[in-house]
């Protein structure tokens, strides 16, 4: 059964994936595919040696201009973003406004005095924001795994101090 792909740049994301999933794909399973926009490249008629050599030349020239056209379209995503960012866009949702007893149902909370989903009820928010903003109120403490076996020797480094 032959594996159909629509173009060839869905077999991977640069150069080096397309052709290891093409040999993957005809070497490893043995299989045929046949690339819809690229007719040269069916796999299921039995082919010579020039044949195969011609779709190999093809193969490779289009896989080449699959990544370059991924970091063009890569290239020019970014500058947009950065000129939109020197324009003064602002990117993603807009942060809501917290309510004013924000603050003291957030420590209730933190305090086991108070459920997040009550809590959210009386400031009329979902559970989900009340939490997320609350946690952005806690503070954290950042211990890698070498730090923390630094100071488990006794060793103080200040990384494992409040960072907020």
């Amino acid at each position: 059964m032959p594996w159909a792909v629509k173009s060839i740049d869905r077999l991977g994301r640069n150069y080096t994936e397309i052709l290891e999933q093409w040999a993957a794909i005809t070497k490893g399973r043995e299989a045929a595919i046949v690339v819809r926009d690229m007719p040269l490249l069916d796999t299921r008629q039995g082919r010579d040696l020039t044949g195969t050599l011609i779709a190999d030349i093809v193969l490779q020239l289009l896989s080449y201009v699959a990544q370059t056209e991924r970091e063009s379209i890569r290239q020019r995503q970014a500058e947009g973003i950065a000129a939109a960012k020197e324009r003064g866009v602002q990117f993603g949702r807009e942060r809501i406004e917290l309510p004013e007893d924000f603050p003291e149902f957030s420590r209730l909370w933190q305090e086991d005095g108070i459920s997040s989903k009550s809590a959210a009820r009386e400031l009329g928010m979902s559970y989900q924001t009340f939490e997320r903003q609350g946690l952005d109120l806690l503070p954290t403490v950042h211990e890698g795994v070498a730090v923390r076996q630094m100071e488990l020797k006794g060793i103080t480094t200040g990384k494992g101090d409040l960072n907020r």
